[in-house]
């Protein structure tokens, strides 16, 4: 495992390739059909369930939209504030900053993932989750027995128990190696957190997973705070449409845009 994990491909620029002019047509047309219908669909689907009349604030009268994403309201949905500095500490060891940007306490990631475990997701809405559970095949793995908040939950209670076994404080108290060292134990997977089988290895795998996610995930989900994820490896975010670029045959870096900047500027 790498849990300080360092960026060093997100200065990539993407290579220069060979124009295809009928191609480029064709995205040309149908980008700018399709760029000012985005909002009436998918984006719009999900502005629709997040923003609700009366549920933010909206622009005053004649004044401009604003065209980042919302700083976080601080507002916690699922953690209670010792599970909320567990998981930012443990979050920003495998995402850290360094001399190239944020890392993921500064991205706000450990509030993504307090908003995915108070959500659908974290009650395994989509999941099959009635007994009896059988171990899965190698290719197949198991069914989910307990839920997505509940072995978090029961991930960052052991992560207290292991550091203060081990070094005699919090995890939060302890220094950035020692929290290194803790993390990589639980990667490994040696110990259990349940009877049925659910270990350590678990619990990281989803940390490790819902970092990444919340650090380069749309603003609106709760982390990429500002898009800054997105302006380290120079992503573009949520375009309404790129016609006006297609035909450059050279890397064109743009301004970031988010789902929550169409809302504002549509509103």
């Amino acid at each position: 495992m790498n849990v300080a994990e360092k960026r060093s491909t997100r200065n990539n620029r993407p290579q220069g390739q060979a124009r295809d002019q009928s191609r480029r047509q064709f995205l040309k047309v149908s980008g700018a059909a399709l760029g000012g219908a985005v909002v009436g669909g998918v984006v719009g689907a999900v502005i629709d369930r997040s923003f609700r009349p009366g549920a933010g604030t909206q622009p005053a009268p004649n004044q401009p939209a604003p065209q980042q994403a919302p700083d976080h309201n601080q507002a916690l949905m699922y953690f209670n504030q010792r599970q909320f500095r567990l998981t930012e500490a443990a979050v920003e060891r495998i995402f850290p900053a360094d001399d190239i940007g944020p890392g993921a306490a500064e991205l706000g990631v450990a509030y993504y993932i307090d908003h995915q475990l108070a959500g659908q997701w974290g009650i395994n809405a989509r999941e099959y989750m009635q007994g009896p559970f059988f171990k899965g095949e190698p290719t197949q793995g198991g069914f989910p027995s307990i839920k997505h908040h509940e072995l978090f939950t029961l991930g960052l209670d052991a992560l207290e128990k292991y550091s203060t076994k081990h070094y005699g404080k919090t995890f939060t108290e302890l220094e950035e190696s020692q929290q290194d060292d803790v993390l990589k134990a639980f990667e490994s997977g040696k110990d259990a957190l349940l009877d049925n089988g659910e270990t350590t290895g678990a619990f990281f795998k989803m940390l490790r997973a819902l970092t990444l996610e919340g650090v380069y995930a749309d603003p609106l989900y709760g982390g990429n705070k500002n898009m800054m994820g997105w302006r380290m490896r120079r992503y573009p975010g949520n375009q309404m449409s790129y016609f006006n670029i297609i035909d450059k045959p050279d890397f064109v870096e743009m301004e970031p845009q988010s789902l929550h900047s169409h809302m504002t500027q549509h509103s």
